[in-house]
């Protein structure tokens, strides 16, 4: 992969980027840090890259990565939960139409309240639209693994919202 078709990938994938940091470290200073460094990370070794069809994987791999390293060094003590600030942060950017806030940021809370690997598996799978086979690739597991992690964050989710839990 050239220079050029990299930096498109980058630009293409910039959200997709910053959802899936967003699901780890929930904190955007955060997860721009983490999209930074993935994104010099993969173009210093681009030349490992061997098939250009697997880029945005690779790239995704590699932010992940990033994301737990940032975690593990950037322990924080905070006031709130990072679920909590999260849900603050989005209706705060979103103050516009309060109704669909609310709506969205209950599901993104109930999202945060997941496992870390169930919650990872939803962003990739319904947000990112990355197939099973691919998640399996990214978080290094089977695939059955993917549809176990996936069919259990739908049961809690399910759970979530049928009995209006919100904390």
């Amino acid at each position: 992969m050239d220079k050029e078709t990299f930096a498109g990938l980058v630009i293409d994938s910039t959200d997709s980027l910053y959802r899936v940091s967003k699901s780890i470290l929930k904190n955007d200073a955060d997860c721009e840090d983490a999209v930074s460094e993935a994104i010099v990370k993969a173009f210093g070794n681009l030349a490992s890259l061997k098939k250009d069809k697997h880029a945005k994987t690779w790239l995704t791999r590699i932010l992940i990565n990033e994301c737990f390293h940032i975690r593990k060094q950037r322990k924080k003590v905070t006031l709130l939960s990072e679920e909590d600030a999260w849900v603050l942060e989005r209706r705060e950017e979103n103050s516009g139409n309060l109704l669909e806030v609310e709506r969205y940021s209950e599901l993104y809370h109930f999202i945060g309240k997941l496992k870390e690997n169930q919650r990872l598996a939803v962003i990739l799978y319904y947000y990112e639209g990355y197939s099973v086979k691919e998640i399996a690739s990214i978080m290094e597991v089977t695939q059955g693994t993917v549809k176990s992690r996936l069919g259990r964050a739908r049961k809690i989710l399910k759970q979530y919202l049928e009995e209006g839990y919100y904390v």
